[in-house]
């Protein structure tokens, strides 16, 4: 079975902390010895997300030499490709010498005239997380859109608009048949729209969780694997009506996430993009490093799946004390 797992960046930069490399590493064999497990069975397409990462070089960007030219926002999604894709070659090596990787700089056309670079407000998070004095002063030296992400304090915002195509996903495919755990479309892919004959790369950043749907399809995987910091996801999170989800339909998906269950910046692209790629024909799983095997027995996770799987269940409700 061929499955595309997602890492977000934040399960290698997690919250507090500064996201030195050792830190990094550490994370990045965790995450290794989980993906190890399934591609010992299975074609596995690996991609992340680099949202913290990408953040912490535009910062390192904007305060380093002054002479030395800035580099365009595209050219720092794909430096954070190579960067992350290393740490993770690093890390399966290490876990399991015999398993050969390979990471595919990604390039991912976006609709020029999509809403989120010609109207919304940018959406997406990247880099630090600061409190919000710090962010706005920040945001006045530099020029950036900052607010609150999902209540763990204020960070920097880009526009994130959705991927329309994949343009290397013949070589991802060819990669995967041969037996090699590929990692691509790395920080959702390098954001290109065509101009002049030609594609140019632009500043944005794009969901990885919405091209990791679009690379699951795209390459013939069977299972979307959403890796997140929690086992399941959840009806009422952080509420005491709070109740995990085992297994959702996509019209229940959609449903939910239409009335604002899922946030936008955090489990809302994962229902999102499990739903689309499950639409299709296929399966989706949301949960974390810790319970991907159980996850793929279906003893684990929140399982989105196409109506005909259903109905929806959740776990049993609390009992009141």
């Amino acid at each position: 079975m061929r499955i595309v797992i997602a890492f977000g960046g934040n399960a290698l930069i997690r919250e507090h902390e500064r996201g030195t490399w050792t830190e990094q590493t550490a994370h990045a064999m965790e995450a290794a010895a989980a993906v190890a497990r399934v591609a010992r069975a299975h074609e596995v397409v690996l991609t992340h997300g680099n949202g913290p990462q990408v953040g912490a070089l535009a910062l390192q960007q904007a305060g380093g030499e002054p002479d030395a030219p800035a580099l365009p926002f595209d050219v720092l999604d794909a430096m954070t490709q190579g960067e992350i894709g290393y740490l993770l070659q690093q890390a399966l090596a290490a876990v399991d010498p015999s398993l050969p990787t390979a990471t595919i700089l990604t390039r991912v056309r976006v609709n020029p005239d999509d809403p989120a670079l010609v109207e919304a407000p940018p959406t997406k998070p990247i880099g630090p997380f600061y409190d919000e004095a710090t962010a706005r002063r920040l945001a006045g030296r530099f020029g950036w859109t900052v607010a609150p992400d999902a209540g763990r304090g204020w960070r920097r915002m880009m526009p994130s608009p959705h991927p329309v195509e994949i343009l290397e996903v013949r070589e991802i495919a060819v990669l995967a048949a041969a037996g090699i755990l590929v990692i691509a479309a790395g920080g959702g892919g390098i954001p290109v729209v065509p101009r002049d004959g030609r594609l140019v790369g632009i500043d944005a950043v794009i969901d990885k969780d919405r091209c990791a749907a679009e690379l699951a399809a795209a390459t013939g995987a069977e299972l979307l694997v959403l890796v997140t910091g929690v086992p399941r996801a959840a009806l009422g999170f952080g509420t005491p009506a709070q109740r995990g989800i085992v297994r959702l339909t996509v019209s229940d998906a959609l449903r939910h996430l239409d009335a604002g269950e899922f946030p936008p910046g955090s489990m809302g692209p994962k229902v999102e993009g499990a739903a689309r790629f499950a639409g299709s024909g296929g399966r989706a799983v949301i949960t974390d490093a810790a319970h991907i095997a159980a996850a793929l027995d279906g003893d684990e996770g929140t399982w989105i799946v196409p109506d005909a799987e259903g109905p929806s269940v959740l776990e049993p409700a609390a009992l009141a004390v």
